[in-house]
């Protein structure tokens, strides 16, 4: 998949272009099915699938509150999806109060036509699918400037997007609300986020379960809400050579050799009542793991959730639960 930053200057000449337009977040199964359709019409008329997406989310730049809006996909999350799915070129639009401006007709006519010369393009059924300023264009409008410009618009049918009655509003809500199991049935994937490992108060390892303490580097990435996960883990390949090797393992002299193996764990969420924690964790107790990995970037896939946040009598109430939940994650992630 090749990938366009920029419009001016940057875009080749597409060969028979079939385009679709949106946010993209999650690529979920609904975004899939578009996707599905982008490829088929694009086989039949031997071009180009393109999708057209934007960065920062358009919500950061018109909402009112800015800050609100959580992201399922960081942008390199989606472009990696994207790619996964088969995507010829995908075409990341800085989107800016000056693009947010644009009057519907001149976002037909100075930046779909004039940028992407489509053959086809393909709108996913949704009454509110609106674009340029005022929100006042909509399918009728892109129809119509359509048949005048030479291209052809097509919908994704209300009844097959019905069959997967998907969107990212209900993954966000199904995420924040625990119902992890719902929100991967509707990505199709385990939903996951990237944290680097930082140093934390290394109480786990006194009771027999060390933790590797997370640091998210973006406050636009949705977090599940607290709990606690069975989760498959990944290390990402140590770029800069500062993993520390514990010195009696025989991968002491390969800091990578741990690289793109899963390992299983379970992964809490919250403020640790139990230890009078004042501050959101996010803290994940790999399983038969016994190395030192501050500095690295691990990526958690959360599979499962296994309870809710509870404050205990003492650290050793928390660490027969803690075996309890080990024993019930350990289960969950071995019958997957």
């Amino acid at each position: 998949m090749k990938v366009h930053r920029e419009l001016v200057g940057s875009l080749p000449d597409f060969n028979n272009a079939v385009v679709t337009i949106g946010t993209f977040d999650g690529v979920h199964i609904g975004h899939q099915k578009i996707i599905a359709q982008l490829k088929e019409e694009a086989a039949r008329i031997n071009g180009e699938t393109v999708i057209i997406t934007f960065h920062p989310h358009p919500r950061k730049i018109v909402s009112s509150v800015p800050g609100d809006i959580k992201l399922i996909n960081t942008l390199a999350e989606k472009i990696n999806l994207l790619e996964k799915a088969g995507v010829d070129h995908l075409v990341i639009v800085p989107f800016d109060h000056v693009f947010a401006s644009l009057s519907a007709e001149a976002y037909i006519n100075d930046f779909l036509f004039k940028f992407f010369h489509p053959k086809i393009v393909i709108i996913g059924y949704d009454h509110r699918f609106r674009f340029g300023k005022g929100r006042v264009g909509n399918y009728a409008l892109l129809e119509q400037r359509g048949k005048e410009l030479g291209f052809e618009v097509k919908e994704i049918s209300e009844e097959l997007m019905n069959e997967v009655g998907i969107s990212s509003t209900k993954i966000r809500k199904a995420i924040l609300e625990n119902e992890i199991e719902l929100a991967n049935d509707f990505l199709g994937y385990a939903y996951f986020f990237e944290g680097l490992v930082i140093e934390g108060n290394k109480l786990g390892r006194t009771i027999g379960y060390p933790t590797a303490n997370l640091h998210i580097g973006t406050e636009e990435k949705l977090i599940p809400g607290n709990g606690v996960y069975a989760v498959l883990i990944e290390l990402l390949p140590d770029q800069k050579n500062q993993v520390t090797i514990n010195q009696d393992t025989k991968n002491q002299d390969d800091p990578n050799a741990l690289t793109g193996k899963l390992f299983k764990g379970m992964m809490n969420i919250g403020i640790r009542p139990t230890v009078d924690g004042k501050k959101r964790v996010i803290e994940v107790n790999i399983f038969d793991f016994d190395e030192t990995i501050y500095d690295r970037t691990l990526v958690i896939s959360i599979i499962h959730y296994l309870r809710g946040e509870v404050k205990f009598n003492g650290l050793d109430e928390l660490k027969l639960q803690l075996k309890a939940d080990k024993e019930q994650a350990s289960k969950l992630l071995n019958e997957d």
